[in-house]
């Protein structure tokens, strides 16, 4: 349960949510008028996009009564001699309306080992609230605004103590029949335990995704974080990975993430699935 303290905290986030649900645009889609509790018809679904398995986010939103799962099998980290097995982390969206979803963001159970102790346990929870501001039902650009708030439900030590937040812009655009390029651009409120305030951290992404089949596709990703406050400034992360439509709104996924400086774990190992329904 969220103590006063934490409930005080989480105040500014949730605005952030609030403000992004009442942001209103023009609007000229021939699927305004559909909402949770008047679905898009599965006929006029746009084609599915998934904020995974590349780090950088989809500005495209899950159709109004829509449902999307997307977890991984597994997610394994490992820096020096520590290392961190995550099994079945998932986002589960909801389409609220055509333009609009919500995500639901869970680590059902985290295996940490630092090298001196071992915990297992429950780690933190997310929620996120994506609102496409253009783009959504083209074939051209497209640009989304995604605030986030993550609570404190881990357990053992796993996550943070306070909660957090951000707010995340999402683009992208095709290149070619083949090749189409994402651009994210977040900024996250961090707590920090020894001065009792919050950091701010920046994130920016840039990924290369190639469609070798029909089904096939892969990517390339640079990832690159800043953190002022910490001795460590600067982090870039190299991605990449591959997916595979083996089903209509059906997509398995595998990907690794190496660190080329700064603070972030040595390697990571990931393989999952979207499913749309």
């Amino acid at each position: 349960m969220l103590q006063p303290r934490q409930l005080h905290s989480i105040l500014p986030f949730l605005s952030l949510i609030v403000l992004g649900a009442n942001a209103t645009h023009a609007d000229t889609s021939r699927k305004a008028h559909h909402t949770l509790w008047n679905p898009t018809p599965r006929s006029e679904w746009r084609a599915m996009s998934a904020d995974r398995p590349d780090f950088t986010e989809s500005p495209y939103t899950v159709d109004a009564g829509a449902f999307q799962l997307e977890m991984s099998f597994v997610d394994y980290s490992q820096t020096d001699d520590a290392e961190s097995t995550t099994l079945a982390p998932i986002n589960f969206k909801v389409g609220l309306r055509h333009d609009m979803d919500i995500q639901f963001v869970m680590d059902p159970f985290v295996i940490s080992d630092d090298g001196r102790q071992k915990v297992d346990g429950v780690g933190d929870t997310q929620i996120r609230l994506k609102m496409n501001l253009w783009g959504n039902d083209s074939e051209g650009d497209a640009f989304a605004f995604m605030p986030f708030v993550q609570i404190p439900t881990s357990t053992n030590g796993i996550g943070g103590n306070e909660v957090e937040g951000g707010l995340i812009f999402p683009y992208a655009t095709t290149l070619s029949e083949t090749v189409g390029l994402g651009l994210m651009f977040e900024t996250d409120f961090v707590h920090n335990d020894v001065e009792d305030n919050y950091d701010v951290e920046y994130v920016g992404t840039g990924v290369f995704g190639f469609e070798i089949t029909e089904a096939l596709g892969t990517y390339v990703e640079g990832i690159g974080i800043l953190r002022p406050d910490a001795d460590e400034d600067f982090t870039s992360i190299l991605g990449v990975g591959v997916t595979y439509e083996v089903a209509t709104d059906t997509v398995l996924d595998a990907g690794c993430n190496f660190c080329l400086e700064g603070d972030a774990d040595d390697f990571n190992f990931f393989t999952g699935i979207s499913i749309r329904y």
